[in-house]
Parts: structure tokens; sequence; C-alpha cells
């Protein structure tokens, strides 16, 4: 999906390289922006960018490109093992948030917590598109 997207940009003019293409992949590895389109948008234009003269030609292509996309519609925790996200909380999360997430009721009660704001996240979005 992202290298068709840097493919587009090369064919329309917009001069991008293979080290800003990886170093933009390797901030999406490093999770340096969260799952939002607009994150995203900004990330992309800082690290594929360099020259001024382009910045309004990226901001069409992207548009055009990335038109309908939303980071959060496909999130679906509910599909995600109980058993794997217990296994991950060894590797994510200090002994102090461990015990914070059992104060609060355990991983069940976390994960509640998080599809109840993701819910008001996405209420929040809708009310501001329909302003």
């Amino acid at each position: 999906m992202f290298l068709d997207f840097f493919l587009l940009l090369k064919k329309e003019g917009i001069p991008v390289s293979i080290g800003e293409y990886l170093d933009l992949l390797d901030a999406l590895d490093k999770k340096v922006v969260a799952y939002s389109l607009d994150d995203f948008y900004f990330l992309c234009k800082t690290v594929l960018v360099k020259h001024e003269q382009y910045l309004d030609r990226f901001d069409l292509l992207f548009g055009r490109y990335f038109k309908g996309a939303s980071f959060f519609d496909d999130i679906d925790i509910s599909g995600i093992p109980k058993e794997w996200l217990e296994k991950q909380l060894d590797h994510i999360f200090t002994e102090e948030e461990k015990a914070l997430i059992e104060k609060m009721g355990g991983l069940d009660a976390l994960l509640k917590r998080f599809d109840e704001l993701l819910n008001e996240q996405k209420k929040s979005i809708k009310v501001a598109a329909n302003g």
C-alpha cells in the first residue's frame, strides 16, 4: 500500500528517494504516529517532501490516494486472542503498569475501557465531520 503511494509520488514528479521511503517505514515501525490518518499524513509530508514547491502537489496526491481511508474503522479488538494479549503484557508493560491493570480489574476491564474510548472517538469524529 505505501509502496504504491511512494511510486505515485515519483510518477507525479515529486522527488522522493528510496532512503526517504525507508525512513517512513522505519518511523511507522517505531510507532512514531498513532492510528490516525492525520498523523500519518503529517509524518509522510515531513519525511517525503523536502522542497516547499511540492507541498501542494503532495496534498492533492495524498488526498486522492487515501480518499475514504480510515485507520480506525478496521480495528476490531474482539478478534485478538486473550492469550496473545496476556503473553504480550510481559513484553510491553512495566511491573507498575501491570499492577495498575490488575487494580482496574485486569485485562478484560482494560480492553473494555479501550473499546469504550475508541467508540467515543469515533462518535466525536462523526460529530466533527457533520459539524
